[in-house]
């Protein structure tokens, strides 16, 4: 018999309407003995049955729904029909050959992520829930997708607000996790080990492909260019120059191995900078470029940080928009989900009034449609990319 959890009257009302997440605070009381890590059923205040997920007390999201079918089991076929429903609207809407298979809360299997590098898997567990089935999930993979590997990059700070460890390490027997990948005919190698994130960072699949039409006969800047995924579409797509810059050595050490694996080296160069000291100077110099590619971290991940997050994303927006020729093309982006569309679209248009630019949208997107937007979970949706022309 599985626990039962009831919430306040007045509470609730966003995990009525779809939301996965149950908090602390809107808890009321709940029958029966559990322990951290177990499927619980939950009830609104009128004891009208919600959905079922699992429990951790120790985190402010206290119960992550996984069904709402009462009759449901958490089992083996349970993960087994979520896994290929992900799958098959996969194969529907993007190239598989690598992509994001479980984007958690949006495939209905929260705090789980799997990303698929063609025949290796990497798992992501960020809550206590999830980690119980990671070797069922393991089996999966192996089992029924084919995986010649799986490697688990567990290692997020997030994890500790579950009462969790960092963890990484091999799930199967050990591989080489240095993978070769293909995407939009750019080639990369991918360090599944240590590179960013679970080694590489697909959610910009259809973006970078988005910039090829910008690029032919370009001189092109690509800042924070991490692995030189922006920088390399660009020369694939022809452009005359690309200069790809870094604040990690060892990140350009990656781009300069991943523009010979192209045979772009000639055209596509890289170099250790820190942006935000590089362009200020450049700027003052009077150097510009046809294109100017600005895809920085997230400057903020609570929304105690966003004010801070405001004068940094203005600041490296001013001083990109001051870098393009009249004419020329600006692309930027945000990966927050805490700096809104709305606050995003206001920074950068106070960033072009104060570099006396106007600023043409071409085109506005969003991530790929493998990490895709779950319309009652706002938090699944944090990429906004744009695309202008500076007049």
């Amino acid at each position: 018999m599985l626990s039962k959890f009831y919430l306040y009257k007045g509470k609730g009302f966003k995990v009525e309407k779809g939301h996965p997440w149950v908090y602390t605070d809107e808890i009321e009381e709940y029958d029966g003995d559990y322990n951290n890590g177990d499927i619980v059923e939950v009830y609104n205040h009128r004891r009208e049955f919600i959905g079922k997920g699992y429990i951790n007390d120790q985190s402010k999201i206290t119960i992550r729904l996984l069904t709402r079918d009462i009759d449901e089991d958490i089992d083996e076929d349970f993960f087994r029909r979520r896994l290929h429903t992900a799958w098959d609207y996969r194969k529907k809407v993007i190239d598989t050959s690598s992509c994001r298979m479980v984007f958690g809360e949006a495939d209905l299997l929260p705090g789980l992520t799997i990303d698929k590098y063609e025949d290796y898997y990497v798992i992501q567990s960020l809550a206590l829930g999830i980690d119980r089935y990671k070797y069922i999930i393991v089996k999966l993979l192996m089992e029924e997708f084919n995986a010649k590997g799986v490697y688990e990059r567990s290692d997020a700070k997030v994890r500790e607000l579950e009462g969790m460890e960092q963890k990484k390490g091999f799930l199967t027997e050990p591989f080489d996790t240095m993978v070769q990948i293909t995407e939009n005919g750019v080639k990369y190698y991918v360090d599944l080990e240590n590179g960013q994130k679970t080694g590489f960072f697909l959610d910009q699949k259809e973006n970078r492909k988005a910039i090829h039409k910008i690029c032919k006969d370009a001189e092109v800047l690509d800042c924070f260019t991490h692995t030189g995924s922006f920088a390399l579409n660009a020369g694939l797509a022809g452009a005359r120059s690309v200069l790809g810059i870094d604040v990690s050595q060892h990140a350009v050490d990656c781009a300069n191995e991943n523009a010979r694996l192209n045979n772009l080296q000639a055209t596509v160069k890289f170099e250790c900078h820190n942006a935000f000291d590089l362009l200020p100077k450049w700027s003052k110099e009077g150097r510009c470029f046809d294109v100017v590619i600005l895809d920085p971290p997230a400057f903020t991940k609570s929304k105690d940080t966003v004010k801070s997050a405001v004068r940094g994303y203005k600041e490296i927006n001013l001083r990109g928009i001051k870098m393009v020729k009249r004419g020329g093309y600006f692309v930027t982006c945000s990966c927050s989900h805490f700096f809104t569309e709305e606050l995003f679209r206001k920074t950068i248009a106070e960033a072009a009034l104060d570099a006396r630019r106007t600023l043409r949208q071409v085109e506005f997107r969003t991530q790929a449609p493998d990490h895709p937007i779950l319309w009652n979970s706002d938090e699944s949706y944090y990429l906004k990319f744009v695309i202008f022309q500076v007049l």
